[in-house]
């Protein structure tokens, strides 16, 4: 459904260095710098599979900011891997938003997921995300 998703980032180095710390132990690869005209950084893009995330200093020069109530969140294959990404963000400098439960499982309409939050360098909510198989009897 989508093409990709951009968040506003304020120092675009230190976005970087905390998004090249956690994507990876979902599978992107680290992030590629993008240049403008003038040749400073436009943004910095990560790829995994078809699927694009980017991080950008906002093009009119006003500060960024996150969206209040605003969640991006991240597909996992594990729950070791939501934990190792939620690991990487922490030692990163990424921050637990207000409000979050630990990572864990959380259930709804006879759904488990497994889930970590993580508030990134600028302010942004994310999140890494299992999908707990169903067990049938």
């Amino acid at each position: 459904m989508f093409s990709h998703v951009m968040l506003g980032a304020n120092d675009i180095e230190e976005s970087k260095e905390f998004y090249d710390q956690i994507l990876p132990v979902l599978g992107a690869r680290p992030g590629k710098l993008s240049l403008n005209h003038d040749g400073h950084i436009r943004y910095v893009y990560f790829v995994n599979n078809k699927n694009s995330f980017i991080i950008s200093q906002p093009i009119n020069n006003e500060k960024a900011s996150h969206g209040n109530g605003a969640t991006i969140g991240f597909n996992a294959s594990s729950t070791d891997m939501v934990d190792g990404w939620y690991q990487a963000g922490k030692n990163a400098g990424g921050t637990d938003p207000e409000l979050c439960d630990p990572p864990g499982i959380r259930e709804g309409g006879g759904v488990q997921l497994y889930l970590a939050y993580l508030s990134d360098p600028s302010g942004n909510k994310i999140c890494a995300m299992y999908r707990i198989p169903r067990q049938i009897d």
